[in-house]
């Protein structure tokens, strides 16, 4: 099958430009010609050349006023400005609005092709080093969100199956998993990789000040908007906007996300204009949102909308496999920024963080780590680790519940509480406690069984039958 020529606008209004560049380079290239500047603009979207010849000289539009225009496209060709006036003047202005070359007439077909050649052969490596660079950042989109263990192989299989699409994908899992390392790999990974990516936290911004952050406001649309201002939105456009907290946002705020999400426009406070926007949205939370709709917290219709992709990250007890790995990564971390030389852990101190519950998931390991890395002291995880593990239990609003041994209605202290997240916290330990024993009964302690059905890993199993202190005999 014969190569496809490269094909090449002239825009010119002398028809021999054009007559003579077929006849000496056809072989090589295809050319189409233009006879005016308006003429070339349609042609390029069109033809959609690889390369553009623009004489500067033309009645109407000028070569310099088509450059112009072709700069606000999305993406144009490159472009070689010919003139036969040999004015430094149009040298200087073409190179500076972005001409790869400048060509006087009258000029021979073979210095035009050596000229086309040389920019080809520049827009070709600039497109490898591109392509590289892609390459790189795909393979560093996941330079913080560590693990091979099934439970993460899973997660990172969807993530590259969706981060191209226009999906909105909302994701979940407890405090500390990486939802937001997630939403950044979802980004890099995408075609809006070069533009902006931008995080709002639901839930640390005040109610009052959110839709402001969010949709911007015209001037004096309340006191202290001396001045017009953009939302989060606008800077988005093009790019990613990553809701973090999706979870917390006010039922007044839900019904205009629902807009933006269906609509892709937005009125800002204070405006009567509607604004259209270019955004993918990604949203992340902690919170049981069917229970938050049940509670009339949460619009039932954005959840659906927002539920296009749902992402779930695992607990990190749920892959202890993947710890050895987070060590060796948070000690190189930090031996590197705080100039430390400490080694590895002992096989008794991996053994140890790999059997704790780790409540704060992957981001209460780095601290603890963090602390090994800067003081030089592994036996401080020991004393770290019973500390959080004599502290109270807070269950987080997540569909997780971390295990605990402590079931009765008593607090650390071994008094009486009355707690309401407390007792809650405790009830539902007691319930998994009780299914976790009447699975392994049923399957009569197959415990590889017993995980396929409770939809757990089996090292979690493990761990959770230690913890709950479970056995045949019982």
């Amino acid at each position: 099958m014969a190569k496809q020529k490269t094909k090449i606008l002239v825009i010119d209004d002398d028809p021999k430009v054009a007559w003579l560049l077929s006849e000496g380079l056809g072989a090589r290239f295809e050319f189409v010609a233009a006879r005016d500047g308006s003429e070339g603009l349609q042609m390029v979207s069109t033809e959609q050349p690889e390369l553009i010849l623009l004489d500067i000289k033309m009645p109407g539009m000028s070569g310099i006023e088509v450059l112009e225009k072709l700069n606000k496209l999305e993406s144009r060709p490159e472009v070689i400005m010919v003139s036969g006036h040999g004015d430094t003047n149009y040298v200087v202005e073409s190179i500076k609005l972005g001409a790869a070359e400048f060509i006087n007439k009258p000029f021979d077909v073979q210095e035009i092709e050596i000229h086309i050649n040389g920019v080809l052969e520049r827009r070709n490596l600039r497109r490898e080093v591109k392509e590289l660079k892609s390459e790189l950042q795909a393979q560093s989109a996941y330079a913080n969100f560590l693990g091979d263990s099934v439970a993460m192989t899973k997660v990172k299989e969807i993530i590259e199956q969706v981060a191209d699409s226009e999906l909105t994908v909302l994701i979940r899992g407890e405090s500390g998993t990486g939802k937001e390392i997630a939403a950044r790999s979802l980004h890099q990974l995408s075609a809006r990789k070069d533009r902006p990516f931008i995080k709002v936290n639901c839930a640390a911004i005040p109610r009052d000040l959110l839709e402001a952050e969010l949709f911007g406001y015209e001037k004096g649309a309340f006191t202290g908007a001396h001045k017009t201002k953009q939302g989060r939105f606008e800077i988005a456009h093009k790019g990613t906007m990553f809701l973090d907290e999706i979870g917390d946002m006010p039922m007044e705020l839900q019904s205009k996300l629902l807009q933006v999400l269906e609509q892709q426009e937005f009125v800002r406070v204070g405006g009567i204009t509607s604004i259209h926007v270019d955004v993918r949205i990604i949203c992340a939370t902690n919170r049981n949102l069917e229970q938050a709709i049940h509670d009339k917290e949460f619009r039932d219709d954005l959840f659906y909308r927002l539920n296009e992709i749902t992402l779930f990250l695992p607990p990190l007890r749920e892959r202890p496999e993947d710890i050895p790995l987070l060590v060796r990564h948070f000690i190189d971390k930090y031996n590197q920024l705080y100039s430390k030389d400490f080694r590895e852990l002992s096989p008794s101190t991996i053994d140890r963080l790999m059997t704790f519950s780790w409540p704060g998931n992957v981001r209460q390991l780095e601290n603890m780590l963090k602390q090994v890395a800067v003081r030089g002291d592994e036996s401080i995880i020991i004393d770290l680790i019973n500390s959080a593990a004599a502290a109270p239990t807070m269950p987080s609003r997540s569909t997780y519940t971390p295990a605990t041994t402590d079931v009765g209605p008593t607090n650390a202290a071994g008094t009486e509480t009355y707690s309401l997240k407390e007792r809650i916290g405790r009830t539902v330990a007691e319930e998994e406690k009780r299914l976790i024993s009447e699975v392994l009964t049923r399957t009569n302690w197959n415990r590889r069984k017993a995980a396929d059905l409770l939809e757990i890993s089996y090292r979690s199993l493990l761990y959770k039958i230690k913890d709950y202190n479970l056995n045949s005999s019982k």
